[in-house]
C-alpha cells in the first residue's frame, strides 16, 4: 500500500480556497478541491464544531490548512474578507441568510474580490418553501425520489448512509460548479459569481438516466421491478455459504452465459428473458450461490467476464488485489483513506498533509496570503 509524503500537488496548484468550517458536503468538497492541488484555508471557529470528531481523524480535512477566526467578534468578518479578497474561491454551506448576517455573504466578498467564485452547499437550496428548513441527506434523497428507488420491494427503502445525498449530490455538483464558474470568471471579460449547489438538485440530476426510462415505459416506478434496482435476478447480490455476498450483473447475454456457465446452471436456469421466471431464476442461483463461499465463488469467477465480484468490508477492500496495484487507497500518518481521484497523467495528485487541526496553519496562512490580521484574531480569541 503506498504511503505518500509531500508528494505533487495536481492540476489546481495555486489555487486559492478559502473554506468557511462546517460539517458533511461542504468539508468533502473543499478536500477535493485540496486533493487537486488547491491551497484550501479552512476557516474554523474557536472551540471547534463541537461534534465529538477527532479532528486529527477526520479525513475531509486533509491536505488543507487551518487558521482560527470568530466570525462573531468584532474583527471577524473583515479578516476572512480580508482572505476572500486574495482567494480564487469561497465555500460555506451555512443555512440561506446566515453567511450575510455575519458579513461574509456574497455581496460583501464580491465587493472586495469581483473575481470570486462564490459556492453555496446548502440541502434545500437558497430559495424556495423548504430553504429555510433544518434537513440531512435522507430527506434530501427522499424528496426527489431517488430513496423510492432503493431496497426490496417488500421492505422499507435502503438507506445508502449519506452517499447519494451529501456526497454524489451535494459535494461533487458543488466542485463541478466552481470549477466551471471559475472557467467563465478566468475568460475575457469574465466576473465571479455565485454557485448554488443544492443536494436537491444534485440528487434529482442524478437520476436523469431513470427519469428518461421512466418516460419510454422502460422503467417502474416502483422499487424492485426494474433491470437496475435489485428486481433482475442477475443484477443484485447473493448469500454465499459462510453468510458474506456476492454481486453480479452480467446483464449483456455474452456475459451471461459465462455467469452461469461458471456458476454450473447454464442447462437448468429458465430463459432470463421471460420475466415471469425471474424468481424461480433468482431462487436457483441463490441455492447455487449457498453452496460455496465468497472466497470459493471469488475464485471460481477469476479471471472471467461474468461481472461476479465479492462484497467486501471497508477493511477489506484496500486489501484486494488490484485496488492494492492501483493504490486506491493509501496509507498517511497511520490512516489508510482513499486515494485522491482522479488520476492525471502531467499533474499527478497526492495526500501530501493528514487532517489540519485546528488553528495549525494561522501564522503561515497570515505570511503566505498577507493577511496579517489573522495573527490579531487568534490571540483575541483563542481560550
Amino acid at each position: 500500500m503506498a504511503t505518500p509524503g509531500n508528494g505533487p500537488r495536481g492540476p489546481l496548484d495555486g489555487l486559492r480556497v478559502v473554506e468557511l468550517a462546517g460539517i458533511g458536503p461542504g468539508p468533502f468538497a473543499a478536500m477535493l478541491l485540496a486533493d487537486l492541488g488547491a491551497d484550501v484555508v479552512r476557516v474554523d471557529r474557536p472551540g471547534g464544531a463541537g461534534l465529538g470528531i477527532d479532528p486529527a481523524r477526520d479525513l475531509t480535512n486533509r491536505n488543507k490548512r487551518s487558521v482560527l477566526v470568530d466570525l462573531k467578534a468584532p474583527d471577524g468578518p473583515a479578516t476572512v474578507l480580508d482572505l476572500a479578497a486574495r482567494a480564487d474561491v469561497l465555500i460555506e454551506g451555512y443555512r440561506p441568510g446566515v453567511a450575510e448576517r455575519l458579513g461574509v455573504g456574497p455581496e460583501a466578498c464580491l465587493a472586495r474580490n469581483p473575481k470570486l467564485v462564490y459556492g453555496r452547499m446548502t440541502g434545500w437550496g437558497q430559495d424556495g418553501p423548504l430553504a429555510e428548513r433544518a434537513g440531512h441527506d435522507i430527506a434530501y434523497i427522499a424528496l426527489t425520489g431517488t430513496l423510492s428507488m432503493i431496497g426490496r420491494p417488500d421492505e422499507p427503502p435502503t438507506v445508502p448512509a449519506n452517499l447519494v445525498g451529501d456526497y454524489a449530490g451535494g459535494s461533487l455538483y458543488l466542485v463541478v460548479g466552481v470549477l466551471a464558474a471559475l472557467q467563465h470568471a478566468r475568460t475575457p471579460g469574465g466576473i465571479g459569481q455565485v454557485v448554488d449547489a443544492a443536494i436537491v438538485d444534485g440528487a434529482a440530476h442524478l437520476a436523469t438516466m431513470i427519469h428518461g426510462m421512466l418516460a419510454a415505459g422502460g422503467w417502474q416506478d416502483r422499487r424492485g421491478a426494474n433491470l437496475l434496482d435489485g428486481g433482475c435476478p442477475f443484477y443484485g447480490s447473493y448469500e454465499t455459504a459462510d453468510g458474506q455476498y456476492m454481486a453480479v450483473g452480467p446483464l449483456e447475454q455474452r456475459f451471461y452465459d459465462e455467469f452461469v456457465q461458471l456458476l454450473g446452471l447454464a442447462d437448468t436456469v429458465p430463459d432470463r428473458n421471460d420475466l415471469g421466471r425471474w424468481d424461480e431464476l433468482r431462487a436457483a442461483v441463490a441455492d447455487r450461490f449457498r453452496t460455496r463461499t465468497r472466497a470459493e465463488w471469488t475464485e471460481v469467477f477469476d479471471g472471467s467476464d461474468a461481472c461476479a465480484a465479492p462484497v467486501l468490508s471497508l477493511r477489506e477492500a484496500p486489501h484486494h488485489p488490484h485496488l492494492a496495484a492501483r493504490a486506491t487507497f493509501v496509507e498517511h500518518g497511520g490512516l489508510i483513506q482513499p486515494a485522491p481521484a482522479p488520476r492525471f497523467s502531467a499533474t499527478p495528485t497526492s495526500v501530501r498533509t493528514g487532517p489540519v487541526l485546528p488553528g495549525a496553519d494561522t501564522d503561515a496562512v497570515a505570511a503566505d496570503w498577507d493577511v496579517p490580521g489573522l495573527r490579531t484574531t487568534r490571540k483575541d480569541t483563542t481560550p
